[in-house]
């Protein structure tokens, strides 16, 4: 056989060899890069031949299971950057080495739909309760790094002047200056904790309560490495973030009551079974959940309606409330509120990222 005829045989070996690998290496139950969890090869049997579900659930596990995937993957994506010249790979592109969602255009009508939920909640509640109200939106990478990269961004000062003209009730905090692209995770959406002491030293001072010292938290590392959500979607090589948490006496003295399972925890305590080491703070997505501050100098309480970004600052909050509570309506319905909180002159944050503005759908 010549060398010509081994050049043609080769793409064949290949796929023969990456098609048996995935009948007979071991199914993988979850892809790390991506955090979700992968399809299972279906039961061979008559009834799901005949019907149909054995041919579509075949299809779904073969490209999930499929031998070397991540590499694919990730060779797809650097052809599509580095040889094709696309500035992003999935909606995602790279700027001053960090990994960025690419929002785009300003989604009016999903403004529009929070800002009604946000209405109704403080019609029904906040405003009978007497309580202040503040918020404030968080701005997403593209903020910081869209323009001068050459990526097209939201409009965030219409955003802002949305919010404005539809919380008339509240009074606006612009955080966006006390932030850089620094102080986001290069592989991850959020922000990171142990940059947002000014953030948070920021909105205590609009509302009046007592600031967070910086002398007053260590930063401690999580050993395991963060592969944020963009880089699994981006499928680029990038290296892992480190994750840190801030640690005082007084988050450490502080205790955390999750009103769905009952559960008494820390500030920091990861969930069960969680894939996100992100959700080390606060443990991760919860409906309702309030952080008890026993040394707390005053009676004050807060409430902060928030998307996931709150689960990282409101521990640097805690320094000047007796009691935090978080929630969050994406997961449970304002109208059950009133059987779960009393609302009584409490300080009120709206704490809401630009990217959950934008795709507000679930908010209830």
């Amino acid at each position: 056989m010549n060398r010509k005829s081994l050049w043609a045989l080769a793409p064949v070996i290949l796929w023969a060899a990456l098609a048996v690998g995935a009948w007979l290496l071991p199914a993988k139950d979850i892809s790390v890069s991506e955090r979700r969890p992968l399809a299972q090869m279906p039961d061979f049997t008559g009834e799901t031949v005949l019907n149909g579900r054995f041919m579509a659930d075949f299809e779904k596990a073969s490209l999930d299971q499929f031998p070397l995937r991540d590499s694919f993957r990730r060779v797809k994506s650097l052809f599509h950057t580095l040889c094709l010249g696309q500035k992003d790979n999935n909606g995602i592109y790279l700027a001053e080495g960090a990994a960025v969602k690419q929002e785009y255009p300003l989604n009016a009508v999903s403004v529009q739909h929070a800002l009604n939920r946000f209405e109704r909640v403080y019609r029904d509640y906040l405003e009978p309760g007497g309580c202040r109200v503040y918020a404030a939106m968080v701005p997403d990478k593209g903020y910081y790094l869209a323009e001068e990269s050459g990526h097209l961004a939201l409009d965030y000062a219409q955003m802002e002047r949305l919010l404005r003209e539809g919380m008339p009730w509240a009074e606006y905090v612009d955080i966006t200056g006390s932030l850089t692209a620094g102080d986001y995770y290069r592989t991850d959406t959020h922000w990171r904790q142990e940059r947002l002491l000014g953030t948070a030293a920021l909105l205590c001072q609009v509302m009046g309560a007592e600031e967070p010292r910086e002398e007053d938290f260590r930063a401690a590392a999580l050993e395991e490495p963060f592969y944020g959500v963009y880089y699994g979607q981006a499928a680029l090589p990038m290296e892992p973030d480190t994750l840190y948490v801030l640690e005082s006496d007084l988050l450490d003295a502080c205790t955390v009551y999750d009103y769905e399972t009952g559960a008494v925890t820390g500030v920091y305590s990861r969930a069960a079974g969680s894939r996100d080491p992100y959700d080390v703070f606060l443990s991760g997505a919860k409906a309702l959940l309030t952080i008890e501050n026993p040394g707390a100098s005053t009676d004050r309480e807060l409430i902060i309606f928030r998307d996931s970004f709150g689960s990282s600052l409101a521990p640097l909050l805690v320094q000047g409330y007796a009691r935090v509570t978080l929630v969050d309506i994406r997961y449970v319905n304002p109208g059950m509120l009133g059987q779960l909180l009393e609302f009584n002159g409490q300080d009120v944050l709206f704490l809401y990222s630009s990217l959950v503005l934008n795709n507000s759908s679930a908010i209830k």
